[in-house]
């Protein structure tokens, strides 16, 4: 049950990081934006060192060090993604192909659900379906570019999380600080090889740093559950985080929900209490 918490309290931290990086790369160059996310999210990772502890061991660095490559790619292909819109439609996109790697890569690995488990997870795949599926009269339909970069950005996605659950159990933050020291960096090359073409227009800094730390948050609370539960549940679960991203989106920018999000939501409610009794 802790797991699981733990696993709802990273999807809720992920939907509203990528809400807030969503807007804020629609007021400058996307990675104007995540130059301020990824060092702000290194930075709460760095304070969360000396209460829990970090081991760097070889096999820590190394798998931080790939989780680092896919979150800077996952950053900048997510907020140019949520920045293109409409969000409510592109976000539960790319939760589902986020989620479809990790279920995947834990089930090769041996990992067997209860009869619970067996109806929640796929039921909870489908309330991803359910949430994105609905853009009625008046919803915006994203493009074909919009909808591949959300592709992109999902396998980003969970590639980091994959990569994550793979380092050792007792490096603490070690992984996380590797990885966001790793892809800060990236970022920072990427920026400084393209400034020319990043514009003129400043980042939103508040919003910007604001979407790093809950980014950072949500790492934490995944790597906590998934090594204290199986990846395919807990990667299933954060994969509803496009629930706070499409109420976010209909209370600040009034996108509309459709009937058939509504339904999605409670799905998603069904699913994560069948997984609660695994």
């Amino acid at each position: 049950m802790i797991a699981l918490l733990l696993a709802l309290g990273s999807s809720l931290a992920y939907g509203c990081a990528d809400f807030l990086g969503g807007l804020g790369a629609r007021k400058a160059h996307v990675l104007r934006t995540v130059m301020i996310a990824a060092p702000a999210s290194l930075a709460v990772e760095l304070l969360l060192w000396p209460a829990l502890g970090a081991s760097f061991s070889r096999a820590a660095l190394g798998w931080g060090a790939a989780s680092g490559v896919a979150s800077a790619a996952a950053f900048a292909l997510l907020y140019r993604t949520l920045a293109i819109g409409p969000m409510n439609v592109l976000s539960p996109v790319t939760a589902l192909v986020s989620a479809a790697l990790p279920v995947g890569v834990g089930l090769l690995q041996g990992e067997h659900l209860s009869t619970a488990g067996l109806l929640g997870l796929p039921l909870a795949l489908v309330a991803v379906v359910l949430v994105s599926a609905g853009h009625g009269a008046g919803s915006a339909r994203p493009s074909r570019t919009a909808l591949l970069l959300a592709f992109g950005a999902g396998a980003a996605i969970a590639l980091q999380l994959v990569f994550l659950h793979q380092s050792p159990s007792d490096s603490g933050v070690a992984p996380l600080i590797i990885g966001r020291a790793v892809s800060s960096a990236v970022i920072l090359i990427a920026a400084g090889l393209t400034h020319r073409k990043l514009g003129p227009e400043r980042p939103a800094y508040a919003m910007s740093a604001a979407a790093g730390a809950l980014d950072s948050v949500a790492n934490l609370l995944f790597l906590l559950a998934a090594r204290s539960h199986d990846l395919a549940v807990v990667a299933v679960i954060i994969a509803l985080y496009p629930a706070g991203t499409v109420l976010l989106a209909r209370g600040v920018l009034a996108e509309r929900i459709h009937r058939g999000q509504l339904v999605g939501l409670g799905t998603a409610a069904v699913a994560v209490s069948l997984l609660a009794l695994t």
